[in-house]
């Protein structure tokens, strides 16, 4: 991960980075060891820094994982972002797919919940009334 800004200078401990982020100390530490925290480095005690720049990236990669981007896919994507600018279309092409796979559970889930609200306002006539209501038409109720 290219560190040119210069907040990236900023030196944070991984206590500090779990604080900001809201992430447990494992959490940082598991995104480590899977390769998906570039540009970690270590002090003269050998203890792990961070900066600005690490905040970001783990928000993007929880991101990613909470949209169902496989770890293996969030590997390739980091180690084009350690290969530079000469994998922008690659990222972006990368991105775009998932973005595509994202968008079809939203609309898988937002079928759900259209059921899920028939199913709700089911037993919500079936509480007011005492009575069960008629069985609507498959997949309405």
């Amino acid at each position: 991960m290219p560190m040119h800004e210069p907040q990236a200078r900023i030196a944070l401990r991984i206590g500090e980075l779990a604080t900001r982020t809201r992430r447990s100390v494992h959490t940082i530490r598991w995104y480590e060891s899977q390769g998906l925290m570039p540009g970690v480095a270590r002090d003269a005690a050998d203890r792990r820094v961070y900066n600005e720049l690490h905040v970001s990236w783990l928000e993007l990669m929880e991101r990613l994982r909470g949209t169902g981007m496989s770890i293996a896919d969030m590997r390739e994507y980091t180690a084009l972002v350690m290969q530079g600018k000469n994998t922008l279309k690659a990222r972006q092409a990368m991105l775009a797919a998932h973005r595509t796979r994202v968008l079809q559970k939203i609309a898988e889930l937002q079928e759900a919940l259209v059921l899920i609200d028939g199913k709700i306002d089911f037993y919500g006539e079936w509480v007011a009334s005492g009575q069960r209501p008629k069985v609507p038409p498959a997949g309405r109720r």
